[in-house]
């Protein structure tokens, strides 16, 4: 996509870095109104003025670019104290949510609503208790973001409503069908939840270890289907 505009100032968050020729960096970067962008930070290793320590990952910035096509020209970096920095604790986390944007999310597309909800799952990440609710809630929202919401409250074979004892089987592209003990067929992943917990998830209220065993075993099992196969490297880096 060719793209020409110049934010000033923009809320963002820097998902990924890298050393780019000699001097700069290049910065993959998600954006309030702009989405994902590529941006080249010139002389950002080495300048009068080095925005490296600036660019850091999890830090609520201001951003300002120009230039056209796939990667601009980062001009203008700087911290956004109007917002508080988010206290990353699991940076296995804090890097997990971010791949996630970096492989499922487009350049260019604006998601305002998953840049809220992102900066939510940064705030919900340190507190006890909150960091695998809030990445259940962050990868459910992430994919009804970008066209594949998850029906969790109607069987798709029925349409009857999910009931909390029951366990349901998810068909890729259909939904979730009841179990009822019967070899899969040909496209069906081999996972069964309970009701509850489906019910759980869509109502944002997952609570308990097994709700939260089954409903982490589910996302990551749905997600494998749109992430292709290549690991997550978060993963890979933390074992």
């Amino acid at each position: 996509m060719n793209v020409n505009h110049h934010p000033t100032l923009e809320p963002a968050f820097v998902l990924n870095r890298r050393p780019y020729r000699e001097t700069s960096l290049l910065v993959e970067a998600f954006t309030a109104k702009s989405g994902r962008v590529g941006l080249v930070a010139k002389g950002a290793r080495r300048g009068k003025i080095p925005l490296a320590p600036v660019l850091e990952p999890f830090r609520p910035l201001l951003l300002s670019w120009r230039g056209s096509g796939e990667l601009f020209t980062l001009t203008v970096a700087e911290p956004d104290d109007s917002v508080c920095s988010p206290r990353i604790w699991s940076v296995k986390s804090g890097f997990y949510v971010n791949e996630l944007l970096l492989r499922l999310l487009r350049r260019h597309d604006p998601s305002p609503d998953i840049f809220e909800d992102y900066r939510q799952v940064l705030k919900r990440i340190p507190v006890p208790g909150q960091e695998e609710p809030a990445l259940r809630i962050f990868e459910k929202r992430l994919l009804a973001a970008i066209g594949y919401g998850l029906s969790l409250d109607q069987d798709a074979e029925t349409g009857r409503p999910v009931e909390h004892e029951k366990s349901y089987r998810y068909q890729p592209g259909r939904g979730f069908v009841e179990d009822h003990g019967a070899p899969c067929i040909s496209g069906d992943f081999a996972i069964t939840v309970r009701g509850g917990t489906l019910i759980a998830l869509g109502r944002e209220t997952l609570q308990g270890s097994e709700q939260l065993r089954e409903a982490k075993h589910l996302m990551r099992t749905i997600l494998r289907g749109y992430l292709g196969e290549a690991p997550l490297a978060s993963r890979m880096l933390y074992r």
